[in-house]
Parts: C-alpha cells; sequence; structure tokens
C-alpha cells in the first residue's frame, strides 16, 4: 500500500511540474520573463521534491519510475493544453484567393478583421488572386477559418505567430 502511495504522489507531482515547465516555455516564448522566472521557482521547486522522494526511497520497483514517467507524458499534454487555452497571442493570415471580392472582404470586415488586400499573380499568369493580410488574435483564428472556407473552400491560407505588432488593427471578434 505505501508503494501505490508514493506511485500516486510521484505520478501527480509530476504532472504539476511538467505542466509549469510548458507554461514557463510558452511564457518565456511570448517575452515576459519575469513572469516566466517566477513560475521556473516554482516548477524546480516541485520537481526537486518529488525527484527527492522518489530516490530516497527505500522502495524498488519500476512501478516508481513508471509513475514518473506517466506523471512527465501526462503533465506535458495538459501543460500544451493549459498554455493554448490561456495564453493569447497574435497570428499573421495571409490568405490567398481568386474570390475576395466583394464578398470575403465585406464579410470579414462586417466581423470585425481588419483585411488588407494585395493584387497577386497565380501559378498561371492570367489567374488573377488577391492576399489578404489579416492580424488576429490566436483565440479568433477558426472562426476566421470558418469563414474563409465559406466562401472560398480553395483558398490557401498561411498562418504565422506574430511576436510584436505595432500599429495597425488587431481584430476585435469575441466568441
Amino acid at each position: 500500500m505505501q508503494l501505490l502511495g508514493l506511485c500516486i504522489k510521484i505520478f501527480f507531482v509530476r504532472i504539476l511540474d511538467v505542466s509549469l515547465g510548458t507554461l514557463r516555455t510558452m511564457i518565456t516564448v511570448k517575452g515576459k520573463i519575469l513572469y516566466a522566472s517566477m513560475v521556473g521557482f516554482v516548477e524546480i521547486f516541485v520537481w526537486f521534491l518529488v525527484v527527492k522522494e522518489a530516490l530516497n526511497t527505500d522502495q524498488t520497483s519500476i512501478w516508481i519510475a513508471i509513475s514518473y514517467s506517466l506523471g512527465f507524458a501526462t503533465g506535458t499534454y495538459i501543460g500544451g493544453f493549459l498554455s493554448k487555452k490561456f495564453i493569447s497571442g497574435n497570428l499573421s493570415v495571409q490568405v490567398i484567393t481568386d474570390n475576395a471580392y466583394p464578398n470575403m472582404v465585406n464579410k470579414l470586415r462586417s466581423e470585425g478583421y481588419g483585411v488588407t488586400v494585395i493584387d497577386v499573380e497565380g501559378k498561371n499568369k492570367e489567374q488573377e488572386k488577391n492576399m489578404l493580410f489579416i492580424e488576429i488574435s490566436n483565440k479568433s483564428f477558426n472562426h476566421l477559418q470558418k469563414i474563409v472556407k465559406q466562401l472560398d473552400h480553395d483558398a490557401f491560407i498561411v498562418v504565422n505567430e506574430t511576436k510584436y505588432v505595432l500599429n495597425g488593427f488587431i481584430d476585435n471578434y469575441v466568441k
């Protein structure tokens, strides 16, 4: 029974510390290094305590290693889910379409998206296309994609994460 309790404790504490590590990495990438260092302190403190307990036990069982590994894997999954859910960011979306006017541009603008339109050439020089530049919050992407695909299921969409945005317009779409 003592082994089972230790394995459960190791599993859940590893979930906590690895989830914190994933969040710390995402926060660092977003440039919020003070917050990242505070999360890192808690992460390593928790990690140290669980490693100390796992290595200093009189119990010798493969289940300790399995609990440790499963906690790591589960913590990675949960940390990724949490970072996607709670860490906001911006995306630059480029849509190449031959159906931009008037429906797509008007629809996107009526939904609160700022859209910049440039005329571009397609693979065949006779093919007239438009490239739409749209800067959005990452939480708006599914909504934007749904609109674009409804109006042009063949639209070519390129998405890049944006670290900094100066001036301009970011969508005001609210779920």
